[in-house]
């Protein structure tokens, strides 16, 4: 059974507009999914890359544009500055960490949720009140947004010593246990390829 470790951030525009097509590729090919939220910013830091407010106005303006261009192409609701972005991660990446060791709802459900709230809904990810709805409509119990916290700060930070270790420098980033590293909500097809044995 093929294995993608899934390292993201749910304060990623790109990694939502990823949508859930990394669990409909998993699901088509019999492959299990980790999925690892990292600390975006500090994985830029370690991998040289450059946090988005502090890119050219040129670059930063392409951003924009690709993906305003891109949630019209998918039908997804996109507010290019959320209410509540940049917010605190921690919080969301504590509870997706807590409820795939838990087990009994769907984790890609949950990821989705947060990155839903956040630049569909506006909501803010670090709000308690959030947490717990998004882990309840993922079929989780909601007091797992109050259990396991260190642990989770404990993941959290071996997350990102993993995608360092990995070779991941951004989000999405998925790692197939072949060995092979696919960068990017644009890498799913070539993701779904690898699955298939065609690339």
């Amino acid at each position: 059974m093929p294995h993608i470790d899934y390292y993201f951030t749910t304060l990623s525009p790109f990694t939502y507009l990823a949508g859930t097509e990394l669990e409909t590729i998993a699901e088509r090919h019999g492959a299990d999914i980790t999925y690892r939220p990292v600390d975006i910013m500090a994985l830029f830091e370690r991998t040289g890359g450059t946090p988005p407010a502090q890119r050219h106005p040129s670059r930063q303006e392409y951003r924009a544009q690709e993906i305003l261009r891109l949630s019209k192409k998918r039908g997804m609701d996109m507010h290019l500055k959320p209410a509540h972005w940049p917010t605190n991660p921690a919080p969301s990446a504590y509870a997706i960490i807590a409820a795939q060791k838990a087990g009994g709802g769907d984790v890609g459900a949950l990821t989705f949720s947060f990155l839903r709230a956040c630049w569909a809904e506006e909501r803010d990810i670090a709000e308690d009140e959030v947490v717990r709805d998004c882990l309840e409509k993922a079929g989780f119990d909601p007091g797992l947004a109050d259990r396991g916290l260190l642990t989770g700060a404990e993941i959290y930070a071996a997350n990102l010593e993993d995608a360092v270790a990995s070779g991941a420098f951004g989000a999405p980033f998925y790692i197939v246990d072949s060995g092979q590293r696919f960068w990017g909500h644009d890498r799913l097809e070539d993701l779904d390829l690898h699955l298939a044995g065609k690339l």
